[in-house]
């Protein structure tokens, strides 16, 4: 498993949130989504097999823009 944390812009409530948490839920391999439009963050804990790539396109999918937190 790893953890892996996105800076997410355009999400201003609890509608915004529940749209992201949806699209990376679909991906395979997810464990957790921890997301907050108050801060803007996205923490995805999945196994090995899940790529940033991934997890960007989801977000893109619900409609916002994520960029990797080193």
């Amino acid at each position: 498993m790893k953890t892996i944390e996105f800076t997410v812009t355009g999400m201003t409530c609890g509608h915004c949130e529940m749209s992201v948490r949806e699209e990376v839920g679909e991906i395979s391999g997810v464990d957790a989504i921890d997301v907050s439009a108050q801060t803007g963050r996205l923490v995805v804990t999945a196994t090995d097999a899940v790529t940033d790539e991934q997890v960007l396109a989801a977000v893109d999918e619900a409609g916002y823009t994520a960029v990797r937190v080193p």
